[in-house]
């Protein structure tokens, strides 16, 4: 929005110009972004608590400390997300980009599945919410809607191709399966960013980090001359989802400020669904879906955990850990939750650096 009404009084006053450039814009977004949490955050604290008694349901075959350090904290937190998501991408960047709408489309969209399942939750008094193939075909409707959005505004050599980390020039052609691919890639971010949102922190900041990296790299995949110097590929218009991952990142700091341990209100499934699945678009967008199983390799260890546990209990009966996400086989060994998730983190941070890798190793 005030690119759209401060950009052109430029010539008038050239101060103004700064508005062309997407790093103030993403600077901006990031700072708008973190005062909208700050200043909403409280109030709506305080409603969510209010409104749901005795806050998010413990699930009562999960690690017994739940019970008592986490009983009656409000969920749902990931309205604030998207308020602060939403209002300072809107402010600050180009709206005339189709990659912007398709990517808030995913985020919005996957933000209301979660809070319907999370409204369930509370009102039902119990974990499940959302019926799991309800949610699920939810989901495939609107990033299958988002995925031939995209596909129709890629440059016709990249429309159905999937890039190969570490390959210059390396591109499979996946005709229309790359839809199905798409799809796939902003439905397994999502769920896996939720399997991952456990504990108190341990989701928002590698979001948070995976976040900032996409921000980067959309940035330089719509910059010509550094997708060339870097020899990825080059897609206009993607830089502009740099101002949205600049949103992310800035909603991402003022949420953990209510959600460091310990935490005052959870993300919620209105969270995590929504903040997956922009990870997952955006990497679709800018032709990186490889590179974020890389820097967002947290969130896939959680869920291949997920998977070991399920497919070992059917075929063996015998479980792999202790506890499924792999969080919870931390916590049911004895290990601290502080400890388990600042040790995620760090993780998260070297995965991150290993995926920016990808960009120069080629």
């Amino acid at each position: 929005m005030l690119f759209h009404i401060l950009y052109p009084l430029a010539e008038q006053f050239s101060a103004l110009n700064v508005f062309r450039y997407i790093t103030f814009r993403t600077g901006g977004a990031m700072m708008t972004a973190l005062i909208v949490s700050f200043l909403f955050g409280p109030v709506m604290i305080e409603l969510l608590r209010a409104r749901q008694g005795q806050g998010q349901p413990i699930r009562d075959d999960g690690p017994e400390s739940h019970l008592l350090t986490k009983k009656g904290t409000p969920t749902m937190g990931g309205v604030l997300i998207l308020l602060a998501v939403c209002s300072a991408t809107l402010l600050w960047a180009d709206l005339t980009n189709p990659y912007i709408w398709a990517v808030l489309g995913v985020t919005v969209g996957f933000g209301v599945i979660g809070f319907l399942d999370d409204f369930l939750k509370v009102t039902k008094r119990n974990s499940k919410g959302l019926a799991g193939k309800l949610k699920l075909a939810m989901q495939l409707a609107i990033s299958g809607v988002a995925a031939f959005w995209v596909l129709s505004h890629l440059p016709v050599q990249l429309q159905t191709t999937l890039a190969v980390p570490f390959f210059k020039d390396l591109l499979l052609n996946l005709g229309w399966l790359f839809v199905a691919f798409a799809v796939l890639v902003m439905v397994g971010s999502s769920n896996a960013v939720n399997l991952t949102d456990g504990l108190d922190g341990l989701a928002i900041v590698p979001v948070m980090i995976a976040a900032g990296v996409f921000g980067m790299i959309a940035y330089l995949a719509g910059n010509t001359i550094f997708s060339n110097y870097l020899q990825i590929h080059y897609v206009p218009g993607s830089g502009e989802l740099a101002v949205l991952c600049g949103s992310l990142v800035g909603s991402a700091l003022g949420f953990l400020w209510f959600n460091a341990p310990p935490a005052k209100v959870f993300m919620g499934d209105t969270g995590s669904l929504a903040l997956g699945g922009a990870l997952g678009a955006v990497s679709v967008v800018t032709k990186h879906e490889l590179v974020l199983a890389i820097v967002g390799g947290l969130f896939v260890l959680e869920t291949v955990s997920v998977i070991v546990q399920v497919v070992s209990f059917k075929l063996t009966g015998k479980r792999v850990f202790a506890m499924a996400p792999l969080h919870h086989h931390f916590e049911k060994k004895g290990w601290a939750e502080s400890t388990i998730v600042i040790r995620f983190w760090i993780i998260a941070m070297i995965l991150a650096l290993a995926g920016l890798a990808t960009l120069k190793l080629r």
